[in-house]
């Protein structure tokens, strides 16, 4: 008969796309008793953990909390509530995750228009006008902020005026973003928005943050067809995630990954949102003048780099993958490598909430030079 042993992990230092390293304070919380989801005081964490969302989200919208499921989950229900069948969506695509929006319009039976540009570059506003000028009807606007998969920051305060002065929603991707850098939700007027636990958040992967503006929650609310999914209706949901008072049972929080995601909200509204977002700006610094240093180039122009997620171009006489192989090998550092049409192309270094820190970087240059070398 096989015996299983106890599963222990290898102790990593993540610097890749995600997931990033968890603070000790997080996985203690997770650790706590397990109480019920309907629980009177687990009901208490549930609106701390709402306000604290609010503040990392900077707005007012009442519909803002954690999807029980990863960020491809909050993606989903941002679409599958407000895209309807025969609607038409714009969706911005510089990278992987624009992509997977437009994969989420069709699925939704209405129609993506693509604004595409080269992977590596800026949405172009220009492009966007243009789109919103040629479809009248278009019903929303979709963008990613911080598009993983090339270290690229787009314009969002420009997008969501754009999408404005066309009378069209928004839907944000603010997977990177949310804690890293500026996520301004009712100052840019996002109508909907949704990000990851596990990226500058330092939670444990599985829940997606996600907030809906007043204007987006009246329109699921007056929807003319059923939300195709259950799961992910928002107007179900409600009822569960509302403000105080009875909850209507919905489905089984994972509780004990919301005690991790107050924790780590917790821990980024004790140092402040500005705080932060310079932490991210300072450790990016201090890593491209390292790796200029050692002789690595950004893939991306400075002026709309992420701190968080940095794209390094891979020398020409390089094995990209053997690096990576001997950084996880040798020094138990875990980088990402290129997605899509970046594969094989860059690295990929994150430097995330917890894992922000001038310890990593200063590990990420050293084991970097020596497998080089």
């Amino acid at each position: 008969m096989t015996e299983y042993r106890p599963f222990v992990p290898p102790e990593r230092t993540l610097m890749g796309p995600g997931p990033s390293d968890v603070s000790p304070q997080v996985l203690n919380a997770m650790c706590r008793s397990t109480v019920g989801h309907l629980d009177p005081e687990f009901i208490k964490l549930m609106d701390d953990t709402k306000r604290l969302l609010q503040y990392a989200f900077q707005t007012a919208n009442p519909l803002t909390m954690p999807i029980s499921a990863p960020g491809s989950a909050g993606m989903e229900a941002c679409f599958v509530n407000l895209v309807e069948p025969g609607d038409k969506v714009i969706v911005c695509i510089n990278g992987v995750f624009g992509q997977r929006m437009a994969e989420n319009v069709v699925r939704c039976q209405a129609t993506p228009i693509l604004v595409e540009d080269p992977w590596g570059t800026q949405t172009d506003p220009d492009k966007v006008e243009q789109a919103l000028k040629a479809h009248p009807d278009a019903k929303i606007l979709a963008f990613v902020h911080a598009e993983t998969s090339t270290g690229v920051r787009n314009d969002a305060k420009a997008l969501c005026a754009l999408a404005r002065q066309y009378h069209c929603l928004t839907i944000m991707d603010a997977v990177t973003s949310l804690g890293g850098i500026e996520v301004d939700i009712d100052g840019w007027q996002v109508d909907a928005a949704y990000s990851g636990s596990q990226k500058c958040l330092s939670c444990v992967p599985g829940l997606s943050p996600v907030t809906f503006s007043q204007r987006a929650v009246e329109l699921i609310q007056n929807r003319k067809t059923p939300v195709q999914s259950w799961f992910l209706d928002m107007n179900l949901i409600v009822g569960y995630w509302g403000q105080g008072g009875k909850r209507a049972y919905h489905h089984t929080a994972p509780v004990n990954s919301i005690y991790a995601l107050y924790e780590s909200l917790r821990i980024l509204h004790a140092e402040g949102l500005a705080a932060s977002w310079q932490r991210h700006h300072r450790c990016h610094q201090k890593l491209v003048n390292g790796l200029a240093a050692i002789g690595l180039d950004m893939a991306v122009d400075e002026h709309y780099r992420l701190p968080q997620l940095n794209s390094v171009l891979v020398p020409e006489n390089i094995n990209e993958a053997e690096i990576r192989q001997r950084l996880l090998n040798e020094f138990n550092l875990e980088i990402g490598a290129g997605l899509g049409k970046l594969a094989g192309r860059v690295w990929r270094i994150g430097l995330m909430g917890y894992g922000c820190s001038d310890k990593n970087v200063d590990y990420c240059l050293s084991s970097l030079s020596t497998v080089m070398n």
